[in-house]
């Protein structure tokens, strides 16, 4: 059982420098399937609103040459998943598990589809991260208590820091959204692991935002 601390319990913490951390920004399920308003997905409409902010941590992350990875929903019907109340999507090989064209990706980008919530579960990109000299996963996409949550989780438990970007997320409702945030705003990983906006994360970073044209 982890203790109970906030970032007030210890000033120190609140001065972390993550200015010498090597980030890779990860892009969680922003596939079609889901940001398709044919779909009627309760998450589409709030996962539309999120393309911005991503992208313009996206241009960021590419002008310094720091990686950029999407990590998808890659399921099966037959899935365990499915057995339930969830309905089957994102299926591989489909348009809809496909990544939206409305964010600004490049070849160079890595696409590592996965078959269940994590990005870490099933692929190898612990193996990619620690080749690339990463040492910080800034976790976007959807959604904030289910894929992104436990991407978070296990960037940790491989030994990254981790950084849930708060307005580069998002979930099924805004109230399940900030209740999500609010579990982790303060808590006993800190500064291993922050709750942050993207004008945070690139602050700490040492970097400015791209100024719109």
């Amino acid at each position: 059982m982890l203790p109970t601390m906030t970032n007030d319990t210890h000033p120190d913490l609140n001065m972390a420098d993550s200015s010498r951390d090597t980030p890779a920004l990860l892009i969680i399920d922003m596939v079609k399937d889901n940001l398709d308003p044919a779909n009627h997905f309760p998450i589409t409409a709030l996962a539309r609103r999120i393309i911005e902010p991503i992208n313009r941590l996206t241009a960021v992350f590419h002008k310094q040459g720091w990686p950029v990875i999407f990590s998808t929903d890659d399921y099966h019907p037959e899935d365990f998943i499915f057995s339930e109340r969830m309905p089957p999507h994102s299926i591989s090989g489909t348009r809809g598990a496909e990544i939206i064209d409305e964010l600004d990706r490049r070849e160079d980008d890595l696409w590592l589809p996965k078959p269940r919530f994590s990005a870490f579960f099933g692929t190898d990109l612990d193996r990619r991260l620690r080749k690339m000299g990463v040492t910080l996963c800034a976790v976007t996409g959807i959604a904030t208590h289910f894929c992104v949550i436990t991407t978070a989780m296990d960037a940790l438990c491989h030994d990254f820091k981790a950084v849930l970007v708060e307005d580069g997320t998002t979930a099924f409702s805004e109230k399940i959204h900030d209740r999500t945030l609010a579990i982790y705003h303060h808590n006993p990983l800190y500064p291993l692991f922050k709750v942050a906006s993207s004008q945070t994360l690139l602050a700490d970073l040492g970097v400015s935002p791209i100024q719109p044209d």
